[in-house]
């Protein structure tokens, strides 16, 4: 998906970032703002995850 588009969908994929990454708080949610590169650093920060599987946990979302 490209960025532009993402970050347009990006409030319609919050709700369902809450229910799979309830450790994020609002502010975090909204910090990332539908790009990449600021999930997966929250990802990797809150959940102690790699990148790539980080990574992959964002692909899941946008498909």
């Amino acid at each position: 998906m490209n960025k532009d588009i993402m970050e347009g969908n990006w409030k319609q994929l919050k709700g369902k970032v809450r229910e799979n990454w309830g450790k994020l708080t609002d502010d975090e949610v909204d910090e990332i703002g539908g790009r990449k590169d600021n999930f997966v650093g929250k990802i990797q920060e809150k959940y102690g995850m790699k990148r790539d599987e980080a990574e992959k946990e964002w692909d899941k979302l946008t498909k």
